[in-house]
């Protein structure tokens, strides 16, 4: 019952990180503000989920897994429906505020959760979930504005689902507990005797800095594709709106599909070695976003990329405890998403500064620029953390 309450959980996590991108094309004339500017909206969200994500172990040490799950998918419903009542930018802006406060500790705590508790086939099958969510967002949204023109209703669509889900976690709380305390660890109540990391001793731990870098760069790749898509297909390849918002839903279907398939590698490949096949086939992606053959490339190599992200996330996650420990993954894993979180924050806003001054043919090229670097990150992480054992 648990874990299919954590499946649910892992919905709600998804469900309006795409949102943003699929409607802005729409948003933006609306508003009559110029197209760079969503990602203002996005860094506000980010910084937000970069605070929480970094107060996520002392969170989690006062409340436990459970509770922090629960508020935070509140928070998040909060934020939704003041997307959808939105009228002006600057609203936007302001409940921006707690639609990204209610991002961070959850996607901290539930990850480290799901680390300590569970096989490595089943982060990845619950991170599929997570795509479910990315992948259902833009339909309604795209619905929404094909048949009552109306963006607004999309938010409303979502914050209800949200609404919903909080209401099943918050009756389930004492599952959460009951869990920790048959595997004996330390999650909430049980956690009095672990101290909570500075960012300073975080920092110290071998590897750590280089597995910062490496989130950096993998969620600058994802929300910089997912983000983009819409605007990318609708501005340099002149595909109509809502058809634009319907196609880069297929990023998110190659993150959920791959994920699937990727819970039933992992039996065969461990954490490494799948990390190491996202990354190639992300490349191969770019690479056909490269080559001018017609929109079916295009969204075959957005497709691709979102198969590739697919393994990294969940496999770098489930190796942190065997990685830093199982004592300190709740505070890397924490100082992880907020590191994840400032690639969110500012490398898909400078890419849309970037293409409207020179160009949205650049969007491959940004991509494949972050993903060289990720690569070398990562390597670096293995090598630091196995001299260290």
């Amino acid at each position: 019952m648990l874990l299919f309450i954590i499946y649910l959980a892992f919905i709600s996590l998804g469900l309006p990180d795409s949102l943003l991108g699929s409607a802005w094309p729409t948003i933006y004339k609306q508003f009559d503000v110029p197209v760079s500017y969503m990602g203002f909206v996005s860094m506000i969200i980010s910084f937000c989920t970069i605070i929480s994500a970094l107060l996520s172990d002392r969170l989690t040490k006062r409340l436990g897994t459970g509770k922090v799950t629960a508020l935070s998918t509140a928070l998040t419903a909060v934020g939704l429906f003041g997307f959808s009542f939105s009228s002006q930018y600057w609203m936007l802006c302001l409940w921006a505020l707690p639609y990204g406060l209610g991002a961070g500790s959850i996607d901290a705590a539930l990850n480290n959760f799901v680390a300590l508790h569970f096989k490595s086939r089943h982060m990845s099958w619950l991170h599929c979930m997570w795509g479910i969510g990315a992948s259902f967002g833009p339909y309604v949204m795209s619905y929404c504005i094909t048949k009552h023109d109306s963006w607004n209703m999309g938010y409303a669509t979502i914050g209800i689902i949200q609404s919903v889900l909080t209401f099943i976690i918050i009756i389930s709380l004492p599952l959460w507990n009951k869990r920790s305390e048959e595997d004996g660890t330390d999650d909430g109540a049980n956690a009095s005797s672990r101290k909570a990391l500075s960012i300073k001793e975080i920092l110290a731990i071998p590897g750590a800095k280089e597995i910062l870098i490496t989130f950096f760069c993998y969620c600058a790749v994802e929300q910089t594709a997912g983000q983009w898509a819409a605007s990318y297909l609708t501005i340099f390849k002149d595909v109509p709106a809502a058809t634009a918002a319907s196609f880069a839903s297929l990023f998110y279907i190659g993150i959920t599909v791959g994920r699937a398939i990727s819970g039933f590698l992992t039996i065969r490949f461990n954490d490494t070695q799948m990390i190491h096949i996202g990354q190639g086939i992300i490349a191969l992606g770019i690479i056909l976003l490269f080559l001018p053959f017609g929109d079916v490339i295009s969204l075959a190599g957005l497709i691709i990329i979102g198969l590739g992200c697919a393994p990294i996330y969940p496999c770098v996650i489930h190796s942190t405890p065997s990685l830093f420990g199982a004592d300190k993954s709740q505070a890397v894993i924490g100082v992880q998403m907020a590191a994840a979180y400032v690639g969110t924050t500012l490398m898909p806003p400078l890419f849309g500064l970037l293409a409207n001054h020179i160009s949205f043919a650049l969007y491959p090229i940004y991509l494949g620029i972050i993903l060289v670097l990720m690569i070398v990150m990562y390597m670096n992480v293995i090598k630091k953390t196995e001299s260290a054992k």
